[in-house]
């Protein structure tokens, strides 16, 4: 969204700036009642009236006390927007490039998304694959986390990690390394460089995928965030897989998560001397995770009926047209091959540039087709690669 906001786009925008993520009172109000009622509450320091019941009521004036704290860092509408016209946009829940996966989190869903980079958050993730480990990872661990990375992406899935030191840094470089497209979930603003010694890594990233974050541009990092911040992770992907983990670490918050959400959960053995190995263990012992040992048993665990679902020239195993929600826009299912694509992505791939770009409206007039259904099918074609977005709009995705 890059545009001016609507009342609800804006409030959900606010509510980033006056409540932290995760807040499970305020996300069910939210998902019941809508963002903007709540804001014009929290502005106006009253309960809502839609709340009839007096418990309700008490809990709500407790809260709203906590949320009203921030109102003097509530910047307006044309504040927000002119963000997005510095390069960050906003997702909420609706919106084109809003994954559907985040759902699952109910009351603990996140009020909206800041984004930063090149690629659409929504169709990156249709397959998808959270790596992640500990930060003081071992040479082994950094080696196997870059090492499935790169063969994942190269496979046309895509790498979710934290962008912290060790593990994330070694799964997201290794996804950069074979041009892939992969996401960094932060813990502090989309324009903080956290660490710091991550700017250079994070701005690539944003350049070939998308840097993401709950919290509001300039927002900085705090412990707990991280751990807020894993279970978006966990939801945005279609696996977790823990490289390294101690017994008590970040690591393991997320695979719990995943766990929790009923994601598929895979974790890499490693030597039973190794402490970093421990949480890994676990995973594998206690919370029934795959045990892996290259990309190729990951994306088998995660490809319906083992099909190599990470090869583009694949047979799928049922065709787009087959039914509901394997079509473009869907996130159930990633078109494989060209002979795979009903007409409507048939049409819009051959309207595609092969050079330069072009704005989706020029693209629906080309095909015929309406804005809408355009969107949807450029969204799909990125993700299994035949398209890519460029400074001009759409082309087909360079080799």
């Amino acid at each position: 969204m890059t545009g001016r906001l609507d009342e609800e786009s804006y409030a959900r925008a606010a509510l980033t700036y006056l409540a932290e993520p995760g807040d499970l009172q305020l996300g069910a109000l939210v998902r019941g009642h809508g963002a903007a009622p709540m804001l014009a509450a929290i502005k106006a320091g009253t309960v809502p009236d839609f709340l009839d019941s007096g418990a309700a009521r008490a809990a709500a004036r407790r809260a709203m006390r906590c949320w009203q704290v921030r109102l003097t860092e509530l910047p307006s509408a044309d504040d927000i927007a002119g963000l997005c016209r510095a390069g960050i946009r906003l997702a909420c829940p609706g919106d084109p490039e809003w994954p559907a996966r985040l759902d699952d989190l109910g009351a603990a869903m996140p009020y909206a998304l800041w984004l930063r980079g090149s690629a659409d958050l929504r169709f990156s993730c249709v397959r998808s694959v959270a790596i992640v480990g500990a930060r003081a990872a071992t040479a082994y661990g950094s080696y196997v986390a870059s090492e499935f990375a790169a063969s994942v992406a190269e496979r046309g899935w895509t790498v979710v990690s934290g962008g912290a030191y060790g593990v994330d840094a070694a799964a997201h470089r290794g996804a950069l390394a074979a041009d892939g497209v992969t996401v960094a979930v932060l813990a502090c603003g989309v324009d903080v460089p956290y660490p710091a010694g991550h700017a250079d890594l994070l701005d690539a990233i944003a350049a070939q995928g998308v840097v993401v974050s709950e919290w509001p541009p300039g927002r900085n990092a705090t412990r707990l965030r991280f751990l807020v911040r894993n279970r978006t992770i966990a939801a945005l992907a279609a696996g977790t897989v823990v490289v390294e983990a101690a017994s008590r670490s970040g690591a393991l918050n997320s695979a719990r998560h995943a766990r929790d959400l009923g994601r598929p959960l895979m974790a890499v053995p490693g030597p039973i001397t190794s402490e970093l190995s421990a949480g890994c263990h676990t995973v594998i012992r206690e919370w029934q995770g795959m045990l892996v040992t290259s990309a190729a048993d990951v994306i088998e665990y995660l490809s319906p009926l083992g099909s190599a679902a990470g090869d583009p020239s694949a047979s799928p195993s049922a065709s787009p047209a087959a039914g509901p929600g394997t079509g473009p826009g869907t996130d159930a299912g990633a078109l494989l091959g060209r002979d795979a694509l009903d007409l409507e992505a048939a049409a819009v791939l051959d309207a595609l540039p092969s050079r330069g770009g072009m704005g989706s409206l020029k693209i629906a007039s080309r095909a015929g087709l309406d804005p809408d259904t355009v969107l949807r099918c450029l969204g799909a074609l990125a993700a299994v690669g035949f398209a890519e977005r460029c400074d001009q709009g759409w082309r087909l995705r360079r080799s």
